[in-house]
């Protein structure tokens, strides 16, 4: 198999996964018009709350699709196919890339549904704060697909949608997704800041305050997360391998 045959697979694969896609999208945009709609005007932490809790769920819905690879790693590894694609040429590298992809194909139509539904209900950023705060999102999901990556490969499939889902309330628990936050100073408000959901929440309003995005702790904690949660992924990977 080649490794454009391969990625041509995987796509189909996500593109044919259509409850998990509804879900992906649907949810969010349900939630968002059904609490922004009353709030149209109201402000939140010097935000229009339409535009803060727009990119909340545009990250809340990314971020499910982010982790997604995850449920499909399970699956392969349960159905037998990853140890088949263990005996061809195929480099691991490239299967894992594949879905890496997939990944930001389910975030992506996100993102552009609840920016529609934002601009619908009144938020007016400008062409290019709308591509930075695109930018800065998937940047800072990456750590949640490497997350995907851990869990899929350490993780029975029965446990894994209840891991990923579980795992991403908790997140956007802390990180403000629901249209509040649990802190606004002292310890929690420390750990709030310590975590990639609470700065992916907070790129709607980093660029439109017109602060050219993320302060230098944003990049730290998203960077820190990652280059952390890397080797825990080649580990897991690896560990798969040598029970196969």
């Amino acid at each position: 198999m080649s490794s454009a045959t391969h990625f041509r697979y995987e796509i189909l694969r996500v593109l044919r996964n259509r409850i998990f896609y509804g879900v992906t999208l649907a949810l969010p945009l349900v939630l968002f018009f059904g609490v922004a709609s009353g709030q149209r005007h109201a402000t939140f932490n010097g935000t229009s709350f339409p535009l803060y809790f727009m990119t909340a769920m545009a990250v809340y819905g990314s971020m499910f699709a982010a982790v997604g690879p995850g449920a499909r790693i399970g699956r392969d590894i349960a159905g037998g196919w990853t140890r088949q694609l263990r005996i061809t040429p195929l480099r691991p590298s490239t299967d894992m890339a594949a879905k890496v992809v997939c990944a930001y194909l389910l975030a992506v139509p996100t993102l552009v549904l609840l920016y529609l539904a934002g601009a619908s209900l009144g938020v007016r950023l400008a062409a290019s704060q709308w591509l930075e705060m695109t930018g800065l999102i998937l940047v800072g999901l990456a750590p949640f697909v490497v997350i995907g990556f851990i869990l899929g490969y350490l993780l029975p499939v029965d446990a894994m949608m209840p891991a990923l889902g579980g795992i991403i309330v908790l997140f956007s628990l802390f990180g403000g997704v629901y249209g509040f936050e649990l802190a606004k100073s002292g310890p929690m408000f420390d750990v709030m800041k310590a975590l990639p959901s609470y700065w992916l929440v907070q790129a709607g309003k980093s660029v439109a305050a017109g602060g050219g995005g993320w302060p230098g702790q944003a990049w730290l904690v998203i960077a820190a997360w990652t280059i952390v949660l890397v080797p825990l992924a080649r580990r897991a990977y690896r560990r798969n391998a040598a029970r196969a």
